[in-house]
């Protein structure tokens, strides 16, 4: 059991700043797009800002839930998407763009359709935890 009100409102603050990281990264084509000028640089500045709020966000939900919520939707790699939190966090000066590139293009889509999917079952009262 969990407080399913606490763990929808952090959800909905994923959601969010999986919509921003789309927004901002609609015009970048390539990853030197992130690092071509000061504009690119934001860019790769602001993501990177999200994706931190993500990853901490993400290891509150396995907090709160005790590593019941994330698990039941493998089709993300939570355990990486937290796991970039920290590398972000920790050794921000090696921050490849190649690689928020990836983690832009190739993770982003799928875990904002996963989290909106998780949101649309939690608030049904139609979760596999039986949340308060």
């Amino acid at each position: 059991m969990f407080d399913n009100e606490l763990v929808c409102d952090i959800l909905k603050n994923i959601s969010w700043s999986l919509t921003q990281i789309i927004r901002r990264f609609a015009e970048i084509r390539s990853p030197d797009d992130f690092i071509i000028d000061d504009t690119g640089l934001e860019k790769l500045d602001s993501i990177c800002m999200q994706l931190i709020n993500i990853g901490e966000a993400l290891k509150q939900i396995d907090k709160l839930t005790k590593n019941q919520l994330l698990v039941n939707y493998k089709e993300i790699d939570w355990k990486s998407a937290k796991g970039m939190r920290d590398i972000i966090t920790h050794h921000y000066f090696d921050i490849d763009s190649e690689t928020v590139f990836n983690v832009c293009t190739d993770h982003i889509p799928e875990m904002k359709k996963a989290i909106d999917h998780i949101l649309v079952e939690l608030d049904s009262n139609n979760n596999v935890l039986g949340a308060e």
